[in-house]
């Protein structure tokens, strides 16, 4: 269960790549290409292990103008589903 103080990292074989062709950025995996929009690019360029779900709403809140509280709850929503489909831990 993702909380505020988990810290998401990329499992071993993902990458975050700008995709030239999709004009989109994607994360790479064996074998599946997940073409990311506006919001979940902006959190996934916070994922580097070192960020906790906390601090990745903080500054995205900061980034974006809006409600930190919501942002946060956005964020763990999101970094739940990468957990779920094994492309982070935390």
């Amino acid at each position: 269960m993702i909380t505020r103080e988990s810290v998401p990292a990329w499992r071993r074989g993902i990458r975050r790549r700008f995709d030239a062709t999709r004009e989109a950025h994607v994360l790479l995996g064996p074998e599946r290409v997940i073409v990311l929009d506006e919001i979940a690019s902006a959190i996934t360029e916070l994922v580097d292990a070192k960020n906790s779900v906390a601090r990745i709403a903080q500054l995205l809140a900061q980034r974006f103008s809006a409600d930190e509280a919501e942002v946060a709850r956005d964020v763990a929503g999101f970094i739940e589903e990468l957990l779920e489909k094994g492309l982070v831990t935390a």
